[in-house]
């Protein structure tokens, strides 16, 4: 299995990134690359993220963006609040929900990591998430080979 790649951009400016990835080019500056997963995973973190903010049953399926490239999916909205609220969720009794998500992510079967470094994939992530500005026309990219 190869590789997926999270990164923040415009439609444009994901597309072009496609191209480069597809074409076999080194992780961008500011992307999280993460080994031996595929969108599937990410999908499932979409919905361990959001079951923890209490937002469960959004659509956290990931969507193709364009004909162009087939390896090029997009992060629904509901999924980069869940990720982004991960930051800063507090709710009574129930712990760090970032460390909870990790854990869980972790945990599911074949994961080719363990809770360290899920944590530091969540976090980056959440950050990602939360740094997109609704009015830059700017979203979260998964690019999956």
């Amino acid at each position: 299995m190869g590789f997926t790649e999270i990164f923040v951009a415009t439609h444009d400016e994901a597309l072009k990134r496609a191209a480069v990835l597809d074409g076999g080019g080194p992780a961008a500056p500011g992307a999280v690359r993460i080994p031996d997963i595929s969108d599937f995973e990410i999908e499932q973190l979409g919905d361990l993220a959001g079951a923890a903010v209490h937002a469960a049953g959004a659509d956290y399926e990931l969507a193709m963006v364009d004909v162009a490239s087939d390896s090029l999916l997009g992060v629904p909205a509901a999924m980069v609040r869940a990720l982004a609220e991960l930051l800063s969720y507090e709710s009574e009794g129930e712990g760090d929900v970032l460390e909870e998500v990790a854990a869980s992510w972790a945990a599911e079967e074949d994961m080719p990591f363990g809770v360290e470094e899920a944590r530091g994939y969540v976090r980056q992530l959440a950050q990602m998430a939360g740094g997109i500005d609704p009015n830059s026309r700017t979203g979260l990219y998964v690019w999956s080979a």
